[in-house]
């Protein structure tokens, strides 16, 4: 177990925030905080805004249970397996809680904002719940837990971005980093909790996104990725001016900040990717060829009963635009759901033959999994027996095995330049890092160090991974 350093609060002050890690906590006597995170990026981006204000208002942090004074655990309400997750791991904490009556166990996120007061009244080791957009509110919330009530704070802010927090980057490797652009969603996609359990969508102010991005860069990060529920929704305007930012726009920003400051962005819709955004994307060699455009299904029926508001010709049209205006090696990652409500035999042939048409790079796949209070919930009938959503599933996941053999075979001979993450998790003798279109690349350590950029001459493959040499530091 990794040693925790002690600090006090006057050598934390010292300290650039986001250097902070989750080994650090006070050492005269303040209430000591452990926070897992589970599910989406935007989920431990959150969690390093909730360690930034407890840290700012006198709380310090564990890497260990055992030392804990409050457990958080920031929750994912997506699939059913994800809450189970969750569920499972409070019960883990009825031993820890017997043997201290006084810690504290709080729920935030998703999972809490789905499930608000049944977290407290059913599941008694529960203290604190807190939804995406309470977490100025913890500070108050903790106050309550000491003086012997439970806390819960569940309001869905209209207004909160969270954009005057400068994250504590408790995830990150020093090299890489999340940076959320908005908040919420408005794709009221039938299957999808998200705009129930996050609100609806706003975005940040344009000039606290690039000053944190400029931050980022003087303390040695090379690597930023824009998050939001639809980044291409994106849209700012200054009540006070005329500047009015959308994604393009935003997107250029970021990219003319510094040449050396590679630029990422999650997640794209396809009803909303632009050629705009696409141009931006080509006319920016610090811009990452990656998108990663969920399909969810290839059949139009299913489509509509998923509320995803484009058809297959459309999303086609848009993976074609992508080819033709950033080239064929762009990497394209895709969500997709297997077995949805009345999805027939034929239809999932159609999934099958979208991924035929496109050749994903990678991709998230799923079987459905229907969430209380969705649309679909109420509407539709679960009526895809499991055995049959397996089956389907194992279909989708063996062809984007295929793909994937594919798509990285045509990267064999290419020399690529990547940036260096860190040590290969098989060997200390090679390091890892990420291609421009976002594959893992690993290769032998030939003295550069974390953080450099790298020329790698593409040797061989995986269906995961890229194996190369390095022919030149950058």
């Amino acid at each position: 177990m990794q040693d925790l350093k002690v600090l006090s609060k006057e050598e934390v002050a010292g300290l650039d925030s986001p250097k902070i890690s989750e080994n650090l906590f006070f050492s005269d006597q303040q209430k000591k905080v452990y926070i897992e995170s589970y599910g989406c990026q935007m989920n431990f981006a959150d969690s390093e805004i909730v360690t930034s204000i407890l840290l700012e208002n006198g709380f310090g942090t564990t890497s260990t249970l055992e030392e804990a004074d409050a457990i958080l655990l920031n929750t994912c309400a997506i699939r059913d397996n994800a809450e189970q997750k969750i569920w499972n791991r409070l019960k883990r904490f009825k031993s820890l809680k017997t043997q201290n009556p006084d810690l504290t166990v709080g729920v935030l996120g998703c999972m809490a904002e789905r499930l608000k007061v049944k977290l407290i009244e059913e599941e008694k080791i529960v203290d604190l719940v807190a939804g995406p957009d309470s977490y100025r509110d913890l500070p108050r919330l903790m106050g309550e837990i000491e003086s012997g009530n439970k806390a819960i704070n569940v309001f869905l802010s209209k207004e909160e971005t969270y954009g005057n927090i400068e994250p504590v980057r408790l995830h990150s490797n020093g090299v890489t980093a999340f940076v959320s652009i908005m908040r919420g969603c408005n794709n009221m996609c039938s299957f999808c909790v998200v705009p129930f359990t996050r609100g609806r969508e706003r975005s940040r102010d344009v000039h606290s996104i690039i000053e944190e991005c400029k931050t980022l860069l003087k303390q040695g990060y090379k690597e930023v990725t824009l998050l939001g529920q639809n980044v291409d929704s994106y849209h700012w305007k200054n009540p006070n001016t005329n500047e009015d930012v959308n994604f393009a726009k935003l997107l250029e920003l970021v990219a003319k900040i510094d040449s050396n400051l590679r630029v990422r962005f999650s997640t794209s819709h396809p009803k909303d990717i632009t050629d705009e955004v696409l141009h931006t994307m080509a006319a920016y060699e610090n811009i990452c060829n990656n998108i990663h455009l969920p399909a969810q299904s290839g059949n139009n029926r299913i489509l509509e009963l998923m509320n995803r508001t484009y058809t297959r010709e459309w999303y086609l049209d848009r993976i074609a635009a992508i080819k033709r205006i950033i080239g064929e090696d762009c990497g394209i990652s895709h969500d997709l759901i297997a077995g949805f409500c009345t999805e027939t035999e034929e239809e999932h042939q159609d999934t099958l033959s979208l991924m035929e048409a496109v050749q994903y790079d990678f991709g998230y796949m799923f079987a459905y999994s229907e969430r209380p209070g969705t649309p679909a919930e109420k509407k539709l009938r679960d009526d895809i027996p499991e055995e049959v959503k397996k089956r389907r599933l194992a279909e989708i996941i063996d062809l984007q095995r295929k793909h994937s053999e594919i798509r990285n075979k045509r990267m064999l001979g290419q020399v690529q330049k990547i940036l260096v993450e860190g040590n290969s998790k098989r060997s200390q003798l090679q390091h890892f890092g990420k291609n421009d279109s976002n594959k893992t690349v690993v290769f032998d350590k030939k003295g550069e160090q974390v953080g450099d950029y790298v020329w790698v001459k593409i040797t061989d493959c995986t269906t995961g991974t890229l194996i190369g040499e390095i022919v030149q530091n950058d």
